[in-house]
């Protein structure tokens, strides 16, 4: 991980409870393998502060990130995740035709012998998604992505079941493909605290490719992405 900090993280929101940040991408929520994690570097931007994961991202994915400040905050937010009660929203580039253009995909994700997961036509414990696609130009189309479910790789997984990898995506793509980055961005949170609605939103602003002149233009026209017409699941 870089030592220079901005690059990690900007701050979205900061009060007594908890902080929401932009992590970028690349940068790692635990030490694993590497000196430092993202966490590492908030306790030392934050000093004196308890600072509690409530939920995960990949370490390729970038977007918004929200960490409890006491371990009550941890609690109340961490069972919101856990009861779905957390509507998350995602964006994501990918090259080629997808199987279909919107829509939602259900069903169990397993691991392969691999390492890396699968979508299954099983339904014991499915994981559920939700997409839009827009298309931008030379074959390129913009997914806004919303997961009703928390599994490993799951949005990774469902784009590489639409026959469309996320682009940059080298465990579920081509791995040759050169590419500055995975483009998926977690862009959009809401959920209810403490008799409040509490929603952010952030575009992705890091990446070649997330800089085309229409991809701006179908980010504005998903801000902010609960208000679209998404498919009731019943």
């Amino acid at each position: 991980m870089t030592s220079i900090r901005e690059l990690t993280y900007l701050i979205v929101e900061n009060n007594e409870d908890y902080l929401v940040v932009d992590k970028a991408p690349g940068v790692n929520l635990h030490r694993n393998q590497h000196q430092q994690s993202l966490l590492d570097v908030l306790h030392a931007d934050f000093p004196g502060q308890s600072l509690h994961l409530v939920h995960r991202l990949d370490d390729a994915t970038s977007g918004l990130l929200l960490i409890a400040k006491s371990p009550l905050a941890a609690a109340e937010l961490g069972n919101l995740f856990a009861n779905r009660e957390v509507e998350k929203f995602y964006f994501a580039l990918a090259d080629g035709k997808p199987s279909k253009k919107q829509g939602t995909i259900v069903g169990d994700i397993k691991k392969s012998r691999s390492g890396s997961y699968l979508l299954s036509r099983t339904r014991t414990n499915p994981a559920v998604s939700q997409f839009f696609s827009y298309s931008l130009s030379d074959g390129r189309r913009a997914y806004l992505l919303k997961p009703h479910t928390g599994k490993t790789h799951q949005l990774r997984v469902v784009m590489k079941s639409l026959g469309v990898p996320i682009l940059g995506d080298r465990r579920y793509g081509p791995r040759n493909q050169e590419c500055d980055r995975m483009y998926l961005h977690a862009m959009a949170l809401r959920f209810q605290f403490r008799g409040g609605e509490k929603h952010y939103v952030c575009f992705p602003h890091e990446g070649e490719a997330f800089t085309d002149v229409a991809l701006q233009t179908v980010l504005l026209d998903c801000d902010p992405p609960w208000n679209i017409k998404w498919p009731s699941l019943n």
